[in-house]
């Protein structure tokens, strides 16, 4: 397992919203949020992350797995 340094929860307040989407509340990131992972990413495929860069990514994408699992297990009782 890997070891995060990013703490997800440090995105919550910032980086998190929620939508309205038919009658379900649903979360997702900002788009502040949403372009830093992006470019995270991008970085990553082209090789050029810095240490505190990949801390970053992985903490945001350990936040995006979260969230995928709740918005799926909140569509699935909807």
């Amino acid at each position: 397992m890997v070891q995060v340094v990013i703490n997800p929860a440090s995105l919550l307040e910032t980086g998190i919203q929620v939508e309205r989407v038919d009658q379900l509340s649903l979360f997702r990131f900002t788009d502040v949020l949403q372009s830093r992972l992006e470019t995270l990413l991008e970085k990553n495929e082209m090789g050029s992350l810095t240490p505190e860069e990949s801390e970053e990514l992985t903490g945001i994408q350990e936040l995006d797995r979260i969230f995928t699992y709740l918005n799926s297990r909140l569509i699935a009782q909807g």
